[in-house]
């Protein structure tokens, strides 16, 4: 022990230099604590469905972590007289050494009972859960360091630093880091910079130590006298702190309610999560950089202009579905709200002495307002309104924050009060009309509505929704009954590749259940196996819909994802294996990577066809396909199955895409006569369980094909 101590000794840095080190560390530390949040929940997304509630839960994760931290922080820096808890630090810091690389393993070695909330955080704790803790703590407890030993620099400024390196952090992710190291890659390249890190902290760490040991021993009445001087802060009442816990909580619940928002129809990609999660760390920048920032009675009142622009996007039906709008609405009004949150925490921020309480109540309450909407929500409300109860919240919150003002701020923050209240019961009845069944859990909603007259065969249909995504659509006739419909219909790519092979029996794989509608192609000898991993989605599909029960096929569900069990059921071999497998939107990018690819083709019998349906608002997924075929030597056909004139409202537009080895079976004349050209523009490289961009595919026009 004396050995390790005289070797840390030697790490003390001169007061010169501790005066840079200390912002690099901070700097270093807050880059790292917010480019980790990204690159691992971009390596679990995978084994967790792709869909937009990992985000959620690890956004959960690392605002509780980030408690922890904060909490650690204060509590070093309240009790610690000895060093005793410093040196604990250290030998902290030196044991957080033994996780690296943060690869995470695989989720299976968790209880298969636990839901995949605690899956998540579970595997995050296992795999970065003491690094990312450790470096919550850096900023405060430096910063506090600092304010102990009298230093006229104001520690909030470093704050600012903190801020600043999480920011550039989330900036240089998606267009810097993302495009060109794959996440394996990125994983250890943040390993060997933790490293760095350890090293620079426990450094500091060390020195502080000294120091603070040199002034204990050379206090003498003047010193004492000097301290006298200094006035010491008034302890902090419960109000005032449940004031800076409420406030975080609902910056922190908008950040995340309005991420779900956005990521409800497109795949839950690192570009999606830091955008507004770089705008909340700006917010917060801005407002403790000074006051020059954050101007009080103008960011109350945009605060409620934002409010009333939020709830018009979500109350006109044409725009609802119009993501650059939403996108540009819902981030500035984000911006606006999160000013407004941090400015008012800004401004009652406590003396630099009694800071570590103050950041322990912020991450407390950010802990809070990202649990109430990651946790709280799915188990709480049947549909995801908490985007519209986050408005009613803020307004209250503006109110709140007004009451001493004049009358007018009052009247005005009544006003959107309601407004927003509207907003809400508008949303939850509309979301709720005409609805059999609706449910929420860790994958999304799920509705089931029906609709038309009884006695009209026409007209009286059940559909299933996901999210906002019509994943299933069925007529209650008789006759109309066992009839596909929707994306499935005899013209589209699925419904040509399944007659044109139907002459004889055939076994048929399907990756994502929906209403089961493809099983309505299903004839005596044919076998049929469905792999869904949402339980909701199976119990409606066998409750609500008949596809299933009608189908003259013998038919398999398989509940838990597609590809892992594809993985685990290797004695089965198909004759067309189709993924349709929606998130939102939007098929999970884990199943359209090279190795899923290959996985499906390991599946197929001679003479086998892989059927991908890629049909999408915001992503033109073809090049992508296209590219891996390409690189992979298959045979392909791209089937665009447009609604016409005489269609009936039975056909939605579809786009699939047919893979297979050989050429023979995707000349038959049902399929070459429908095949249209792929697009020629393909990513530069192809999509792997390792790399995937979906920067590269985001269109709001599609290219058009050859």
């Amino acid at each position: 022990m004396h050995g390790a101590g005289t070797e840390l000794a030697k790490l003390r840095l001169p007061c010169c230099v501790l005066a840079t080190v200390i912002p690099a560390t901070i700097f270093l530390s807050a880059f790292l604590l917010f480019l980790v949040q990204p690159i691992i929940a971009k390596l679990i997304l995978p084994q967790f469905g792709g869909g937009v509630a990992v985000w959620a839960t690890c956004l959960v994760f690392f605002q509780l972590a980030l408690l922890l931290g904060y909490a650690y922080a204060h509590q070093v820096v309240k009790r610690d007289r000895t060093g005793r808890l410093r040196r604990l630090h250290i030998g902290l810091l030196l044991l957080s050494l033994l996780v690296l690389p943060i690869i995470p393993g695989e989720a299976s070695v968790l209880s298969p009972t636990a839901g995949p909330s605690a899956q998540i955080v579970v595997l995050l704790l296992v795999t970065i859960g003491l690094p990312f803790a450790l470096l919550a703590t850096t900023s405060p407890l430096l910063q506090a360091w600092l304010a102990r030993e009298g230093t006229r620099r104001d520690p909030y400024r470093l704050f600012v630093v903190s801020n600043l390196a999480s920011l550039f952090a989330l900036v240089t992710y998606p267009w810097l880091i993302e495009p060109w190291l794959g996440t394996t890659t990125q994983a250890r390249v943040w390993s060997t910079l933790y490293a760095m890190y350890v090293a620079l902290a426990t450094a500091v760490a060390v020195t502080h130590g000294r120091r603070a040991h040199a002034q204990t021993a050379q206090a003498s009445g003047a010193a004492l006298g000097m301290a006298a001087a200094i006035s010491v802060p008034r302890a902090i009442g419960m109000p005032r702190t449940l004031g800076w816990i409420a406030l975080a909580a609902l910056a922190s619940y908008e950040l995340v309610a309005v991420t779900n928002h956005l990521t409800q129809n497109v795949p839950s990609m690192p570009m999606m999560w830091v955008l507004p999660l770089g705008v909340y760390l700006l917010t917060f920048t801005l407002c403790f950089d000074g006051d020059r920032w954050y101007r009080p009675a103008a960011f109350r009142a945009a605060t409620l202009v934002a409010v009333l622009s939020m709830c018009w996007m979500l109350y006109d039906l044409d725009l609802v579905h119009r993501f650059v709008p939403q996108a540009g609405v819902f981030v500035a009004g984000l911006f606006v709200v999160c000013m407004f949150c941090h400015g008012e925490l800004a401004r009652d921020r406590p003396p630099p002495l009694q800071l570590t309480q103050f950041y322990l109540c912020v991450a407390g309450g950010g802990a809070l307002g990202g649990a109430l909407v990651g946790l709280g929500a799915p188990a709480l409300l049947p549909g995801y309104f908490e985007v519209e109860i986050g408005l009613v919240l803020v307004t209250l919150a503006v109110l709140w924050r007004s009451l001493r003002r004049s009358i007018a701020w009052l009247v005005a923050g009544s006003a959107a009060t309601v407004c927003a209240a509207a907003t809400a019961a508008y949303r939850i009845d509309g979301s709720t009309d005409e609805v059999l069944s609706m449910s929420r859990n860790f994958y999304g909603v799920v509705r089931v509505r029906e609709r038309g007259d009884a006695g009209d065969p026409s007209t009286h249909e059940r559909t299933l929704v996901h999210g906002s995504i019509l994943h299933g659509q069925q007529y209650l006739s008789g006759d109309a009954r066992r009839r596909p419909t929707s994306y499935y219909v005899e013209s589209s790519g699925i419904g040509r590749v399944l007659r044109a092979l139907g002459e004889r029996p055939l076994d048929v794989g399907v990756v994502g259940l929906g209403t089961g509608t493809i099983a309505a192609y299903g004839k005596p000898g044919d076998r049929y196996h469905f792999f869904e991993i949402d339980p909701a989605v199976v119990a409606v599909a066998q409750r609500y819909f008949t596809f299933l029960s009608d189908s003259e096929a013998s038919v398999q569900v398989h509940v838990g994802d597609g590809r892992l069990l594809l993985q685990r059921t290797e004695p089965l071999r198909f004759d067309v294996l189709a993924v349709d497998a929606f998130s939102g939107d939007s098929i999970p990018v884990h199943l359209l990577t090279r190795e899923a690819i290959a996985l499906y083709l390991q599946r197929l019998k001679p003479g086998g066809v892989v059927a991908l349906h890629v049909s999408n608002r915001y992503l033109d997924l073809r090049p992508v396909v296209g590219r891996i075929a390409a690189d992979m030597g298959l045979q392909s056909a791209y089937v665009e199955d447009e609604i016409q004139e005489h269609d009936g409202p039975e056909k939605s537009s579809s786009d699939w895409i047919l893979l297979a080895r050989e050429g023979d079976v995707l000349a038959q004349p049902l399929i070459r006569g429908a095949t249209r050209g792929l697009p020629n523009a393909r990513p530069k490289r192809a999509w792997t369980d390792d790399y995937s961009n979906i920067a590269q595919v985001m269109a709001l026009t599609r290219p058009v094909a050859n």
